[in-house]
């Protein structure tokens, strides 16, 4: 059975690409077929566009590639997918109060998995000079998917 993760974060330029790229390398690193990944954004800003180019360029200095178009979160989203991971609270807080009451997706901050508590939000970096901020987001996002990966997917 193919299980589906969503990721989310306000725009859909910045942290949930960079997560939805770091989740499909780690889940084939280790060989894990059936798991589909996507991304979507709160706000419908971006909608139709790439991702921010210091998250593409960020991908690209460790060897990944980003190709995703901009979408906004569906209604639909909550049912076919299986999780949706938001990025701060403020998205967590946003999800909960979209999410349908028959909502089949479990909703997750992406940084409870295997990040301490005082580094578990994963900060919106558009907003910032220069692309530190990107690269911080991609190393929370690579110790958060694998941690996420073993707890949940590897059975």
């Amino acid at each position: 059975m193919v299980q589906k993760i969503l990721m989310i974060c306000l725009g859909n330029i910045c942290r949930s690409p960079i997560a939805e790229v770091v989740m499909v390398e780690t889940l084939a690193k280790a060989k894990m077929s059936d798991v589909e990944v996507d991304s979507a954004a709160i706000g419908s800003w971006h909608v139709g566009n790439r991702a921010d180019p210091r998250a593409i360029s960020t991908l690209k200095q460790h060897d990944l590639k980003c190709t995703h178009i901009v979408r906004q979160i569906r209604k639909q989203d909550f049912n076919e997918f299986d999780y949706i991971f938001g990025m701060d609270e403020e998205n967590m807080s946003e999800l909960r109060r979209l999410a349908p009451k028959d909502s089949k997706a479990e909703l997750l901050m992406l940084g409870d998995f295997g990040l301490d508590k005082k580094n578990r939000i994963i900060e919106d970096p558009y907003y910032e000079r220069g692309a530190e901020g990107f690269e911080t987001a991609y190393q929370q996002c690579v110790v958060a998917c694998a941690a996420f990966m073993k707890e949940r997917l590897q059975k």
